[in-house]
């Protein structure tokens, strides 16, 4: 029973390896990127702690709350916007359904103020049922969901910095090789 439960685990990994699986490292940015400071727009924002939790276990130092900014890199959340659309209606005209929209838009600075990831607009959705004779909870479902969006959210932005910087270090390692090859 061992063995084939061993053999079961090897062959399953060995299918996830073939198929081009492989487990998110680590964010990267560039060797000259300081420590970072989230910043945003909406004052007392739930996102930018998520944020910042995100890009300290991604191997990002988070800058201290007294650092010039001159001297600090810059994840700036530009705008957050929250929107309830009904999408079902019941007889007499009342919203069941509806669709939660969270928006962000978000840039990411060098000290210098050069944009390393340029502006860019994330939008998320997720459907939530709230019978109008019943609404007991349903205060707590949309929070629910509020909480699981920012999480996302913030999932979201960190790896698209993490693609971004990455598809330049890629680029600018295949500069370097193509200019030490040429004679």
């Amino acid at each position: 029973m061992i063995r084939i439960r061993v053999l079961l685990s090897v062959a399953l990994s060995l299918s996830l390896l073939g198929c081009g699986f492989h487990l998110r490292g680590k964010i990267v940015l560039p060797a000259d990127v300081p420590a970072v400071r989230v910043i945003s727009s909406t004052p007392y924002s739930e996102l930018v702690p998520i944020l910042e939790r995100g890009l300290q276990s991604g191997g990002a130092t988070l800058a201290a709350p007294d650092a010039r900014m001159d001297t600090v890199a810059r994840l700036e959340i530009l705008s957050e916007r929250w929107g309830d659309l009904p999408i079902a209606v019941d007889a007499q005209g009342r919203a069941q359904e509806f669709s939660l929209r969270y928006a962000t838009i978000f840039a990411f600075y060098r000290p210098d103020g050069e944009e390393l990831v340029p502006q860019q607009v994330v939008e998320l959705s997720r459907y939530y049922v709230s019978p109008p004779v019943d609404a007991t909870g349903t205060s707590t479902e949309r929070e629910i969901l509020a909480d699981e969006l920012r999480r996302e959210m913030a999932a979201s932005i960190l790896r698209r910095i993490n693609n971004v910087v990455r598809a330049e270090l890629d680029h600018a390692e295949l500069q370097r090789s193509s200019t030490m090859d040429a004679p």
